[in-house]
């Protein structure tokens, strides 16, 4: 198995973390008898030699040996040495992304990385075109051997059968062979595992193969109908999902709930016949999973896309199984749903709610962790949020190890529908000795309702030590609930953070900007005034002097300042200056060139703030629209500022309407089409929304 690996000159080799002298003793051990053993070779092999699925030059020089402990049967965990294979040979979207952003600084993959000394090559273009390079002969070198492949496929191990059937597909190019292999084994294998792969590989192979597709859509086809188990009808439909819509039944929805069903009877059986009672099989029913059902249902979900009703139907009959199993995997794949796609959710959101009386710690705080991050949208849930609220007070806070009390789940989720009902709760809490630090966000949801809690907010903000470095994060979530619930008696204590700040800690940098808007949108900058005048000098000129303009509506004490901060550098400068600007309408019009030119120039989200100035001092339409579009279509994360500016323009915003249309009918989040999803991407979408019907209601 392992002639040769001593002339390999390994120390010259690199891995992810170093020379690659340690990989031939993991090589070594992955034939060993000792399942530690292995168990530790194979971390090495996944963990540095194949660390986060970057190819090395150690990782090219050890296909050679994995080849070889696969064709030896009395070696242990081949399922494991194929699947590792897979890995080495597969594309790696990570290298492709930097080959095409070579020397681009902002790209995290150009940066070092001081726990990997091969992310530290002399250039982030040479790194890039050598990964690409790597990844290329590896999938060729997995391509030379994946005869192997078609002979594991018929392997006696389980798991080695299971695994050879992606890689035969992947890797073994001849499509019409790979199918016959794929077609004999679906005829004569009895593991459900392993039929469960090759259905999967069978999409696979559809997808890869389009020319050779219809062969492998008919063995789906025949294998989402009777007599074939559940499960792997259920897998068969998904696969038909995703790569020929149009062999799919009629009825797809409720034969997948069907399905589900089936398959959780069978696999509850077989778990009750499964032996005599054991405190490890409890301690399994305590904490129920099941990844495979959870796949299964995942792939459906993919393939059904768009269709937001009918994912709605399937999530209803998840939801409503009687499996507490197949629930929780429901309420995880229902906020998929919920962030990637626009849709009528109360009937998902009361069954969502309904889990929350589950004897089941996991499928009580999988719901809510769902329900929280649908703030509005879950008010259907807002009787069962209360009701769990009252009846689990040692549910108010959670305590992350060695961290301060944050709010819990249940009354956040609460808090964040907006329903006054959380205002008790969030009282007791502020009275008591530790109040979670981020309450005060949450009580910003609940606006005047929470006017009650004014007075304890004032407290904690009068008891914040403004000589601590933790001053800014203590003040900064009290600001904003002060501010939400409208309280004009925070006066003093906002004057306090203001001024009482020592210099040098940058306490009051930290949140002088949040002060000075909320005592302007409280009514109060009259009494700061004096202070808000030493302030002009400083970085937060261009809010204080908006406040200011509130006081007064001088504008020759603040133009002069905002026309200085709208010319310096830096895009925040800049944006906060057009901000303060729109405020004082037409009489900015001084800053008019300026603004003209910042919104037709530079990056296109830099551009939103000026051109929004433009139409709230000089109420002409025409250079502010074109800009607006732009930016619409080219940056999504644009379209709620010019939404809000779109609702100040009444009948010039008609020339967008069509946009504002086709957001309305879009079934896709405009927050969906970002690399990630952020806490308040579904409110944000929603009142994205509002706003395109209250502008086109105008025009």
């Amino acid at each position: 198995m392992f002639t040769g690996i001593d002339e390999v000159d390994w120390a010259s080799l690199r891995h992810a973390y170093g020379s690659a002298e340690d990989v031939p003793g993991w090589l070594r051990a992955l034939a060993s008898a000792d399942t530690a053993e292995r168990a530790t070779a194979l971390d090495g092999m996944f963990g540095a030699v194949h660390h986060q699925g970057r190819v090395y030059d150690s990782t090219l020089a050890c296909v050679p040996f994995l080849f070889a402990l696969l064709a030896r049967e009395e070696v242990p965990d081949r399922g494991c040495i194929v699947e590792l294979l897979v890995s080495i040979g597969g594309e790696n979207p990570q290298n492709a992304e930097n080959a095409g952003n070579a020397g681009n600084p902002g790209n995290p993959e150009n940066s070092g990385n001081s726990q990997n000394p091969a992310g530290t090559e002399d250039a982030a273009g040479s790194r890039g075109s050598a990964s690409a390079g790597r990844d290329r002969r590896a999938r060729e070198a997995v391509c030379a051997g994946a005869e192997a492949f078609a002979a594991l496929s018929g392997d006696p191990d389980t798991a080695v059968r299971q695994a050879a059937a992606g890689a035969l597909v992947r890797f073994l190019e001849e499509p019409p062979r790979v199918l016959e292999l794929l077609r004999r084994r679906l005829r004569v294998e009895r593991e459900d595992c392993v039929l469960l792969a090759l259905t999967e590989a069978l999409g696979t192979f559809a997808h890869r193969y389009p020319a050779h597709a219809d062969g492998a859509v008919d063995l789906l086809a025949e294998q989402s109908a009777p007599p074939y188990a559940p499960g792997l009808r259920l897998a068969a439909l998904g696969q038909l999902a995703l790569r020929a819509p149009g062999r799919l039944p009629a009825d797809l929805v409720p034969a997948a709930v069907r399905l589900l069903q089936e398959r959780s009877a069978q696999r509850l059986r077989c778990q009750e016949h499964a032996g005599t009672d054991t405190l490890v099989r409890r301690i399994r029913r305590l904490r129920p999973s099941d990844e495979q059902g959870a796949m299964l249902l995942r792939t459906l979900h993919s393939a059904l896309g768009d269709r937001v009703d009918d994912r709605i139907a399937l999530l209803t009959g998840q939801l409503t199984s009687p499996d507490p199993v197949d629930r929780c995997n429901a309420v995880w794949m229902s906020a998929g749903l919920f962030r990637g796609w626009r849709g009528v959710y109360d009937g998902p959101v009361r069954l969502l709610a309904a889990q929350l009386g589950s004897e089941q710690d996991r499928l009580r705080d999988a719901a809510v962790s769902v329900l929280a991050e649908l703030f509005a949208t879950a008010a259907p849930a807002a009787d069962d949020l209360h009701a769990l609220v009252i009846a689990r007070p040692d549910l108010w806070t959670h305590r992350w190890e060695r961290c301060s009390p944050t709010l819990g789940g249940p009354l956040k989720a609460l808090a964040r529908t907006g329903d006054p009902r959380a205002v008790p709760p969030l009282a007791q809490l502020l009275a008591g000795p530790a109040a979670p630090v981020d309450l005060g966000c949450e009580v910003a949801h609940l606006g005047r309702a929470a006017a009650p809690l004014a007075p304890a907010l004032r407290h904690h903000l009068g008891r914040v030590p403004l000589s601590s470095p933790t001053a800014a994060r203590l003040a900064a979530p009290l600001l904003t609930a002060l501010r939400a619930v409208g309280d004009g008696d925070a006066v003093p204590e906002l004057l306090r953070l203001l001024s009482g700040a020592p210099d040098g800690l940058g306490t009051r940098d930290a949140v002088a900007d949040q002060v000075i808007e909320t005592l302007s949108e409280l009514g109060a900058a009259a009494q700061a005034a004096p202070l808000l005048r030493t302030l002009l000098r400083s970085r937060h000129a261009a809010t204080a002097a908006g406040a200011l303009w509130s006081v007064d509506g001088n504008a020759s004490a603040v133009l002069p300042v905002l026309l200085r901060e709208l010319g310096r550098p830096g895009p925040e400068a800049r944006r906060n200056a057009a901000r303060h600007l729109a405020r004082l309408g037409p009489a900015a019009r001084a800053a008019l060139p300026e603004l003209r030119r910042l919104a037709g120039e530079g990056p296109v989200r830099e551009r939103i703030p000026a051109a929004c100035a433009l139409w709230h001092i000089a109420g002409d339409p025409d250079p502010v629209l074109p800009v607006f579009r732009t930016a619409w279509t080219s940056d999504p994360r644009s379209r709620i500022p010019i939404a809000r500016c779109l609702t100040t323009m009444g009948t010039a915003a008609g020339p967008l309407h069509e946009l504002l249309t086709t957001e309305l009918t879009h079934p896709r989040r405009h927050t969906a089409r970002q690399s990630a999803y952020g806490p308040h991407d579904i409110p944000d979408d929603e009142e994205l929304l509002r706003m395109c019907r209250e502008v086109l209601a105008g025009v």
